[in-house]
């Protein structure tokens, strides 16, 4: 569904991405981990053509993203949800005004149309009764599902998430996984997740990819990423105390 062609990413004289090639496959949940500075956002903000290559191609099904014109761009776009990692709510709108702003501006639905659909993207992500509330008077969690009301409002196929579960509490962070997959399931998306906790990453994902040195270290589902005799991916593994035998487990044999 969304394919990379050996695509490489310049700032001045920094390479972020070098000959990227990796396939994305329709109706999958697929995560990017990897350290900081390993060209993860990067990667999202070229899928929905925020940046462009330079070099290489980005396509969506049959469509090249990375040449498309200013013509082209907006139906492009109108394909992806975008959940951004601060969630982006406008302090100003109550939530309910928050999840209708894209219909409102890429639609011409009548209201009641619009208050049926922003209604039901509530329902979905548990906050039916809190339409009236503004972003500061709710939780971080609560306004990460907000942003995503918003994001899946317009029904995109794809969905994208910018570490959806930083800065969270351990429970909440693994409320919106189940959110994640629940959404990919329900509404029939395919989901492309950046994320630095592995843990969410390994229960979430159909496969795992692992950005490194500006290149695809390995692509693997949650089982076989674990295991993995790769040295980035151990190291990435042991630092969150995911291997058979991580750092916690020093010191405790008998």
């Amino acid at each position: 569904m969304i394919r990379f062609e050996h695509v490489t990413k310049r700032f001045g004289e920094k390479t972020v991405l070098n000959d990227l090639s990796y396939t994305i496959k329709q109706g999958e949940v697929f995560c990017l981990v990897g350290p900081s500075g390993t060209g993860k956002s990067v990667s999202l903000k070229l899928m929905i053509r925020l940046l462009t290559p330079t070099s290489g191609d980005i396509w969506l099904d049959d469509v090249c993203v990375s040449s498309a014109d200013s013509h082209a761009l907006p139906a492009i776009r109108s394909r992806f949800g975008y959940l951004f990692q601060s969630a982006a709510l406008l302090a100003w709108m109550n939530v309910f005004e928050n999840v209708a702003l894209p219909l409102r501006e890429k639609t011409k639905l009548a209201e009641a149309e619009i208050r049926e659909k922003v209604c039901d993207a509530l329902e979905k992500v548990g906050l039916a009764n809190d339409g009236e509330v503004f972003p500061s008077d709710l939780s971080g969690g609560m306004q990460k599902r907000a942003g995503l009301a918003r994001a899946i409002v317009t029904e995109p196929e794809i969905l994208i998430y910018d570490e959806p579960t930083s800065g969270l509490d351990p429970v909440t962070a693994r409320m919106i996984d189940d959110m994640i997959v629940e959404l990919n399931d329900r509404l029939g998306t395919t989901s492309v997740v950046v994320t630095h906790d592995l843990h969410s990453a390994l229960s979430i994902a159909d496969r795992i990819a692992m950005l490194g040195g500006g290149k695809i270290i390995d692509i693997q589902p949650p089982d076989a990423f674990i295991k993995s005799e790769k040295s980035e991916i151990k190291a990435f593994l042991d630092a969150q105390y995911i291997t058979s035998r991580g750092s916690w487990e020093k010191g405790m044999e008998s």
